[in-house]
């Protein structure tokens, strides 16, 4: 059987995604492959056909027990044999997985890389037909990346030590150029295809908030959304269980996820997010790399991350359907304090590497860029990632709101000029906030000590709050009139480009926002024209049953946009079922007289059972 067909008879899909034929053909080829693509652009995919073409078994590396349990149980929905070994199995089943790799009976087999450490299973590789070893999440093998598990640096070894050399092919969505020459090399790929389909996800609706109060902003966006699935992120455990507190008072069906949790209330609290128990997962960052639930429409980070690379991949959760989804980070200055606390405190910064701490903060001051940029945010992203792109996305926050242009020449004059001043009178220079205080003319003792009540700039903007004083600094630095130098306490420089402001008459034009609501305003996509809101909630009614019964998320049956496409086009017979976006054959069988029996009622006006 060829792979357009078992591409449609087992995924339902009529034609290959940018970047998986190539990948495919690749690996079926034995050749190495290095796919860098979005979440929700296929990449599973990617190794799982070829799984099925190749004569023995796929070995799949996964950091975590959650994703290889959601692939599996995906994958048996689908008519593909696949297992996995982890720590979550007990004796019996553990034995079972074996027999079944032994008779032939498995096309994939998930492990974590930690397995690979263990001796049996190392000698039951050498026994089995390895036709191909694929690493998700492959970022993790780089120490340079957001990710990094020192067990992945044993997956070169294990494929050096099978008895014929498999393919091996890595894929990640989240790679600079740097982690993803990493990849290459401590992975040992052997003139892999290198393919990156872009970084862009163009469902993702990206925003950033100033908001002055976050749990009310928070309350109100979720009271406008109250049927749909999303996630939470705080930046420390404390706020992961004030939040979750807050929405449980206000009725709001919240689970929460931390490393100081126990492992049972950890494994429960994620089992009612995926199983739609609970709508909204409140979570450190320790929740969700590789969770692979479709439905989840928003994610908010309360706190900013500590990088950009960890903010895409968290934010990417949502929407992996390709249904529309909104992405919200809500920034306050304490976020920047907060976060430079956790990296100096991480247990890699502990060890006292320097130059690791350096690059750490470097990549925070980039995060901190993103949050204050008043252009497009799509395209600060992919310029991160060194993305060619088009310029104004016309859909984030930025490019979609109402802005004004703010003449703020002669405030920029006042703190440029207190700069200059300083740099005069004090050689090594001066921080962010005395300069603040020295133009809001503070009386601050460090500020008197210093006699900077003195300099004919003490005061200039006295009677303006300090933070529009460092709205406007934040806006110079981002403009390069200003600079800072040096990591652990940086000081304010004026560059080259400040003259033209305090000498040559350029003005300065500050882009803002008309209005700062603290209401959120409501972005919920609108349902196509020709789907019935009436019609699609009776088949995610169907679906929860029918999930319910198998023992399986929802969106293992069938994920929102296949509903979605479902009630577009309203199929009546077993033929124009199979035209639906995401029906395979092997589903057709299993759920489609369900399903066509509740559209052909709703068109007569037959109530659903329930």
């Amino acid at each position: 059987m060829d792979k357009q067909t078992l591409l449609k008879q087992h995924f339902g899909h009529s034609g290959f995604r940018p970047g998986q034929e190539a990948l495919m053909d690749a690996l079926l080829s034995g050749r190495d492959v290095m796919g860098v693509m979005p979440t929700g652009a296929g990449k599973s995919v990617c190794y799982q056909l070829p799984a099925l073409l190749l004569p023995g078994m796929t070995l799949v590396l996964s950091p975590l027990i959650s994703l290889m349990k959601d692939q599996v149980a995906a994958l048996a929905q689908a008519g593909i044999p696949a297992a996995y070994i982890n720590s979550s199995l007990d004796g019996d089943a553990y034995r079972e997985v074996y027999r079944q790799i032994r008779r032939g009976e498995c096309k994939l087999l998930y492990v974590a890389p930690e397995r690979l450490q263990a001796g049996g299973f190392r000698r039951l590789l050498g026994e089995l037909p390895v036709s191909l070893v694929a690493v998700d999440e492959a970022h993790c093998v780089s120490q340079w990346g957001q990710d990094f598990r020192p067990s992945y640096l044993e997956i070169a070894e294990l494929v050096r030590s099978l008895p014929h050399r498999p393919p091996v092919g890595a894929f990640t969505a989240t790679a600079t150029a740097a982690v993803r020459r990493d990849i290459e090399s401590l992975l040992e790929l052997q003139h892999p295809l290198r393919v990156t389909t872009g970084f862009d996800r163009p469902n993702l609706f990206f925003e950033v908030v100033h908001a002055r109060d976050k749990d009310l902003w928070l309350r109100h966006f979720l009271a406008q959304r109250p049927e749909q699935s999303g996630i939470v992120y705080c930046a420390t455990r404390k706020t992961v269980d004030a939040v979750t507190a807050a929405l449980l008072d206000q009725g709001v069906p919240a689970a929460r996820y931390h490393a100081g949790m126990e492992d049972l209330q950890r494994r429960q609290s994620q089992e009612g997010f995926v199983y739609d128990q609970a709508r909204v997962m409140v979570a450190t960052n320790a929740f969700g790399m590789g969770i692979d639930k479709s439905n989840v429409s928003f994610v908010v980070h309360y706190n900013m991350p500590k990088d950009l690379e960890s903010y895409y991949q968290e934010a990417g959760r949502a929407g992996r359907d390709g249904s529309p989804a909104r992405c919200v980070l809500l920034y306050a200055p304490g976020d920047v304090r907060t976060a430079k606390f956790l990296i100096a405190n991480s247990q890699e910064n502990q060890e006292g590497d320097p130059e690791r701490l350096r690059r750490d903060l470097r990549r925070l001051d980039r995060m901190v860029r993103y949050c204050k940029t008043s252009g497009c945010l799509r395209a600060d992203i992919l310029d991160y990632f060194g993305e060619i792109h088009g310029g104004n996305c016309g859909n984030c926050g930025n490019c979609a709101g109402d802005f004004w242009d703010r003449d703020i020449t002669i405030e920029a004059q006042k703190i440029l000029s207190a700069v200059a001043r300083v740099e005069k009178r004090y050689a090594y220079g001066l921080g962010a906030a005395v300069i603040i205080k020295l133009l809001r003319g503070s009386r601050d003792k460090r500020v008197l000590q210093l006699g900077l009540d003195h300099l004919p700039t003490y005061g200039a903007l006295r009677g303006m709050d300090q933070p529009r004083i460092q709205r406007y600094l934040d806006f110079l630095l981002e403009e390069g009139y200003l600079l800072t130098e040096g990591t652990e306490y940086p000081v304010l420089r004026l560059t080259a480009q400040a003259g033209d402001v305090l000498f040559r008459g350029k003005r300065v034009l500050l882009r803002e926002p008309a209005l700062q609501a603290e209401v959120p305003a409501s972005k919920t996509a609108p349902l196509p024209q020709d789907v019935d809101g009436g019609l699609l909630e009776i088949l995610k009614d169907l679906r929860f049953r029918l999930a319910q019964k198998a023992g399986v998320p929802a969106y293992v049956v069938f994920s929102n946009a296949t509903l979605t496409d479902m009630a577009a086009l309203k199929p009546l017979d077993m033929e124009a079922f199979l035209q639906v976006s995401g029906v395979g054959r092997v589903k057709a069988e299993r759920y489609g007289a369900l399903f066509l029996k509740a559209i052909q009622d709703w068109r007569a006006g037959v109530a659903p059972l329930t």
